[in-house]
């Protein structure tokens, strides 16, 4: 029995340190390789996707379909954004509503200066800044408040200011901000 339990522990031995330098070696050699597999079975599949992306655009009926989805989409810009030539008409129109509601000593300053803190980062959109002062009472107020609101292209109403009038009876003075969007002007 000696020589059988000789026999066995020399067999753990060796098969404990076989064990040992198979997981080092599994460790150091392999898993390496698995992680390199993975990674690139991963970019082949983006890849593919890319392809079949691209492949799928190619084709005519994608095509046509996609141009009618950008034109909707530029349809839908214009009901929040101007082009930059029509930035002009913009005063005229919010001058025109005024007069429509009937408020009286209608003023409008136009500032090209933007606020840096408030710019816009985007290449194709900058904001424009508008400020404008009348007198009115409060119906006339609310009307041409709401008339703003509901025009294309969208005027934001950054913030108002109405102080009361002097006497009783006296319309009330409002300083308003609006800002809107307007297409850059693209260069060539």
């Amino acid at each position: 029995m000696g020589t059988y339990k000789k026999y066995l522990i020399t067999m753990g031995i060796v098969w404990g340190c076989s064990a040992v330098v198979f997981a080092i070696g599994y460790s150091l050699f392999i898993v390496p390789q698995v992680k390199v597999k993975d990674k690139l079975s991963k970019e082949a599949a983006e890849k593919k996707a890319t392809f079949d992306m691209a492949l799928n655009a190619s084709l005519e009926e994608n095509k046509k379909k996609l141009a009618a989805e950008v034109e909707a989409l530029r349809g839908k810009l214009g009901d929040y954004a101007s082009d930059y030539d029509e930035f002009a008409n913009q005063t005229f129109a919010i001058s025109r509503i005024a007069g429509d509601k009937q408020v009286s000593a209608f003023t409008v300053k136009t500032s090209d200066q933007q606020d840096k803190q408030h710019e816009l980062t985007s290449k194709n959109l900058q904001e424009n800044r508008m400020e404008i002062a009348f007198t009115s009472d409060f119906l006339q107020f609310a009307n041409f408040l709401n008339t703003l609101e509901r025009r294309k292209p969208v005027v934001f109403v950054d913030r108002f200011k109405v102080q009361r009038g002097e006497q009783t009876g006296m319309p009330n003075k409002v300083d308003m901000s609006l800002s809107f969007f307007v297409r850059k002007k693209q260069t060539s």
